[in-house]
């Protein structure tokens, strides 16, 4: 048995448009604003970040920084980003019922 590491890039994974929305779906469901930037930052390397750049009106440079794992984008430019993805952002009622 081997005890090398070796480096997984989900992005490498993400080569189809259901499972990036599976993959940003569940970034979502986790309500942490942090991982889920990096999770649209990964779908965005996936993509191609000088087409997004391109298709955005955004510079790569603040598309890789806004979507770190450190990045905290603008609702307009998560908005954007996510529309040249070709995903939606979409809303729903919390499947959780208050507890009295």
């Amino acid at each position: 048995m081997s005890d090398k590491i070796y480096d997984y890039d989900p992005a490498a994974a993400l080569e189809s448009d259901e499972a990036i929305a599976v993959f940003l779906a569940d970034a979502l469901e986790t309500g942490d604003a942090a991982h889920i930037a990096k999770a649209i930052g990964v779908v965005a390397r996936a993509r191609g970040m000088t087409e997004l750049a391109r298709e955005t009106g955004l510079s790569r440079e603040q598309l890789y920084r806004s979507f770190s794992e450190q990045g905290n984008p603008t609702l307009k430019n998560m908005l954007a980003v996510m529309r040249a993805l070709g995903v939606d952002l979409t809303a729903r009622p919390h499947d959780e019922k208050p507890t009295v």
